[in-house]
């Protein structure tokens, strides 16, 4: 129609302008194809900001964007033991996601992608059967702007209104509530002309709390960023106060008088949808597929994968005119990672559903052969097959705390 000839059409919309989104437009507009970044602007999503080695690597990060390294991290059970796990020659990267994700987009404008800055609204179909993606430019604005899309990513992250759109059993998917404050660290208090008051904090140590008092079904973190620290908890538990939680973490951690620089919510989807793409010519990526490790909500290595994959199948479906090769990216994905997202599945709701048995999961974590070979698969994405005996060892020790033979 003739509507339809007037508005701008592009090769490729993607809606969410974090990980996924901005990865994505990188990929894409580095192959030349036309892409538009629309991200809504003004969100910082909360997170414990852990890059993992492969997403340095594989991603193309710099040292710019890492605020700290993290040589060990430090398990607390809900007696208050805790067990530390020492990185044997290496480090997990930290990044603080307000400049990271900006980082991000300012990379894929570079290689070609246009920037908006607006919230989408709606999907519709012109006359031609190209998806119009309708958006309020801005924050504040109240009339829609429209561009046609040949394909469409939805990276909008968890309860994604293009998946919401797109896909039906996005509308049912389940979450975990996540809320966290960022406050200075207390090596940086001086600078502000406060004390540091918390002898324990370790610049290069990530602690994590497993206590059914400050989440009855995930857990507790305290994660160093430099300068600042990401101090929060996560739940799907209706009812629970994750700011309540939070400031009692922070004053038996020693932090309640550190100065709150921000504070920041949303929610984290506990599993991969089943199906990522709409048959035609929507696929999805990061939270909004739902890809976020269960256990140990990792997201923003699985989110930039995701993101590529989404792209290649993208570029894939425009160079071939096939739609089935958009339901690649999640067959990739799953091929990789879908085992350990099943694994972690099932130890979060075995080991986190009670107290007694999160005692003996901080217990397991002080076995060597569990400290390394959690590294390895965290770290690098990898099972480790080189050492069978370490794995046999490992599901023994499981079960012997599974059935109580060992003390906690």
């Amino acid at each position: 129609m003739q509507e339809s000839e007037q508005v701008d059409i592009y090769d490729v919309v993607i809606v969410g302008g974090g990980p996924a989104g901005a990865t994505a437009a990188t990929d894409l507009a580095g192959k030349g194809l036309s892409v538009m970044l629309l991200e809504r602007g003004g969100r910082i999503k909360p997170c414990g900001g852990a890059i993992p080695p492969i997403a340095i690597d594989e991603f193309n990060i710099p040292d710019s964007q890492i605020v700290a390294r993290v040589k060990s991290a430090r398990v607390v059970s809900p007696t208050q033991r805790h067990v530390d796990m020492p990185i044997d020659g290496g480090y997990v990267g930290m990044v603080d996601r307000k400049d990271f994700d900006e980082w991000l987009r300012q990379r894929a404008a570079v290689a070609g992608a246009q920037r908006e800055t607006g919230t989408f609204m709606k999907l519709s179909r012109d006359d031609d059967d190209i998806a119009v993606v309708h958006f309020r430019r801005g924050r504040n604005r109240k009339e829609l702007e429209r561009v046609r899309a040949r394909t469409v990513i939805g990276a909008d992250g968890a309860r994604s209104e293009v998946a919401r759109q797109s896909i039906p059993e996005a509308k049912t998917i389940p979450y975990v509530a996540a809320y966290h404050e960022i406050i200075h660290s207390p090596e940086s208090m001086a600078a502000t002309g406060e004390s540091a008051k918390e002898p324990h904090f370790d610049s290069k140590r990530c602690d994590i709390y497993y206590e059914g008092r400050l989440s009855p079904d995930f857990y507790a973190w305290v994660f160093p960023h430099g300068d600042t620290t990401s101090v929060g908890v996560g739940s799907a538990h209706k009812g629970f106060s994750l700011r309540s939680a939070v400031a009692t973490l922070r004053d038996e951690a020693g932090l309640g008088g550190n100065h709150t620089v921000r504070r920041e919510g949303a929610p984290i989807p506990l599993r991969p949808l089943s199906k990522w793409d709409n048959g035609k010519d929507v696929v999805l990526a990061g939270d909004a597929a739902g890809v976020v490790a269960p256990a140990s909500g990792e997201g923003i290595y699985y989110a930039m994968l995701g993101g590529r994959l989404a792209a290649e199948s993208v570029a894939d479906c425009l160079a071939t005119g096939n739609v089935k090769e958009l339901s690649r990216a999640r067959k990739r994905f799953m091929k990789a990672h879908g085992r350990v997202f099943w694994i972690l599945g099932i130890m979060q709701k075995f080991w986190y559903s009670n107290d007694k048995r999160r005692e003996r999961f901080v217990s397991m974590c002080g076995d060597p052969d569990v400290q390394h070979l959690t590294w390895q698969a965290y770290m690098y994405k990898r099972l480790v097959r080189a050492k069978p005996l370490a794995h046999v060892r490992i599901f023994f020790k499981d079960l012997a705390h599974l059935f109580g033979f060992v003390a906690p």
